[in-house]
């Protein structure tokens, strides 16, 4: 454990990238199995369950010290893990023997609920701040010190000297504290074959199109598979003897949330496409698929009224084969095979659109543009191979413009990790008469020196406290871009938005020229 934690510590304090990458790969040659797995598997996120929560740590620390110290010192520090690793107050005065990695997270699997809030406390006692900080952190799963999932994998393929690409197909059929994946980068044992596991394969991800790209399509658009973007999620489709899955684009197993599409797989193959509820033949609003996200069990009535399914679009095994070496063009056709040898109401093939000058495409973009169902255009080069990542000049996505509304910051919360010091989450809302209803929530769209103003801004203007939420004067309007909006009975304004983010600060602007509800109500498609 104090390794573990003095590796967190050099990694969040180190800002460049290839130094993070050296500190890890140091770790890895100098730790021992099965820690150095757990540690890979808390800086992936691939630790999936959850030691105890915030509100365990917090309880613990307000029986402790006294609540408006606690509240004061949170205040100040902005972050929930920190405030207690250097608040906690039962520390021992003799230093003590911390346990390894493997055995902490051993012990946090194996103790009952009723005497988590105990070891805690007892593991608190015996740690310096920065060990309290880590252990927090990796229980909280709130682990942020600045390396992503794929500069990880980075890192283990150097550390086995083979290419990331083998680590990446690897990595989802694996489960921590990967021990398999560590005995074959040292040498000891033949590459784990995952050849028959139901797992989640790498998704190929496009790029936004900039102008250069489109007037390169539009001079040649017969080398390019065009396809409507549709409004729903990506998913993957897992089938062969030992089983089946519904994969997010993320690798996350989201079988249990849609039984009706699941119950409809039968023919082996992995397939790529979009899910989305579709009913009567006919393609429903983001905003209905929201209704099935996120349930751990949907009700019959629930999978009657919103039956969901898949528009497929590519195909990465047929059959047993991996077919990701071959063109687009050629895994479309094995792709229209799956579809025949799988007829079942819940997956239909995506329509190619016939394009073949720049004038038909511009025209496809409008139509698009006006259809609720979809988001604008795929752009696909018909000899692109399916490769993982986001290879350059293969897809494309020509998305809609953005929609865009002014409205009035209303309250401002702290962000986490680096921005745990700012106010950088901002409610707004818009007018209704002359009061203001909240539409939703951003906290992205804006670049350091802009927080740094903004959350000056806050400190200055703020009227109000609701435990970390402050509430501020309303005067400042942000314009807010937005990919669409809908309909919606959970929040007081009857709307929700998809994808918020700031566009611009409007310093400029009067709050009281902020947009209407009914403006915005206008924009529902």
């Amino acid at each position: 454990m104090q390794a573990f934690s003095e590796l967190l510590e050099n990694l969040y304090y180190t800002t460049a990238s290839n130094e993070k990458q050296r500190l890890l790969l140091a770790y890895l040659k100098n730790t021992p199995d099965p820690d150095r797995g757990w540690a890979i598997a808390a800086l992936a996120g691939t630790l999936r369950f959850e030691f105890f929560k915030r509100h365990t740590v917090k309880q613990l620390m307000l029986s402790r010290v006294d609540p408006d110290l606690f509240a004061m010192s949170y205040d100040y520090v902005g972050e929930v893990s920190e405030t207690v690793a250097h608040l906690w107050p039962d520390a021992t005065e003799q230093p003590a023997t911390l346990p390894t990695l493997n055995e902490l997270v051993t012990a946090f699997q194996q103790v009952s609920k009723q005497k988590v809030s105990a070891l805690l406390a007892d593991y608190l006692s015996i740690m310096t701040p920065p060990q309290r900080w880590a252990l927090l952190k990796l229980g909280t799963r709130g682990l942020r010190v600045g390396m992503s999932a794929r500069s990880v994998k980075k890192v283990l393929a150097t550390y086995g000297q083979v290419p990331v690409e083998e680590i990446e197909q690897l990595w989802h059929a694996l489960a921590p504290p990967y021990a398999e994946l560590f005995a074959w980068l040292d040498g000891k044992q033949p590459k784990p074959d995952i050849s028959n596991a139901v797992t989640f394969h790498p998704v190929m991800l496009s790029h936004p199109v900039q102008d250069d790209d489109l007037e390169a399509i539009k001079a040649q658009p017969d080398e390019w598979q065009i396809e409507h973007k549709y409004d729903g999620i990506r998913v993957q489709l897992v089938c062969n003897a030992n089983g089946k899955a519904i994969y997010s684009r993320t690798g996350d197993d989201i079988s249990h949330a849609f039984p009706d599409v699941l119950e409809q797989l039968h023919f082996h193959g992995v397939v790529d496409g979009e899910l989305l509820i579709m009913k009567d033949g006919n393609i429903d609003s983001f905003n209905a698929l929201q209704q099935r996200l996120n349930r751990k069990k949907p009700t019959k009535a629930l999978l009657a009224s919103h039956p969901a399914g898949v528009m497929l679009y590519d195909i990465l095994k047929y059959q047993q084969s991996d077919v990701t070496r071959h063109s687009l063009d050629v895994r479309r056709e094995y792709l229209e095979k799956w579809v025949a040898n799988n007829q079942q109401p819940a997956f239909q093939l995506s329509p190619m659109l016939a394009i073949h000058d720049a004038e038909q495409l511009e025209a496809a973009y409008r139509q698009a543009a006006d259809d609720p169902s979809v988001e604008g255009l795929m752009l696909k080069r018909l000899a692109s191979p399916y490769t993982a990542g986001r290879p350059v000049g293969q897809w494309f996505k020509w998305k809609r413009e953005a929609l865009l509304a002014d409205a009035v910051i209303m309250y401002a919360q702290r962000g986490h990790g680096k921005r745990s010091s700012f106010y950088s989450d901002y409610t707004f809302g818009v007018w209704e008469g002359d009061k203001l209803l909240p539409i939703g929530k951003a906290y992205s769209g804006f670049t350091d020196d802009e927080l740094k103003k903004l959350d000056n801004w806050i400190r200055r203007h703020a009227t109000g406290r609701f435990g970390p939420v402050r509430e501020v004067e309303k005067a400042l309007v942000l314009e807010v871009a937005f990919d669409a909006v809908h309909p919606s009975t959970r929040h007081k304004s009857g709307v929700a938005l998809r994808f918020p983010r700031v566009h611009r600060i409007r310093w400029d602007k009067p709050a009281s020229e902020a947009d209407t509800l009914d403006a915005v109500k206008r924009l529902i498609r």
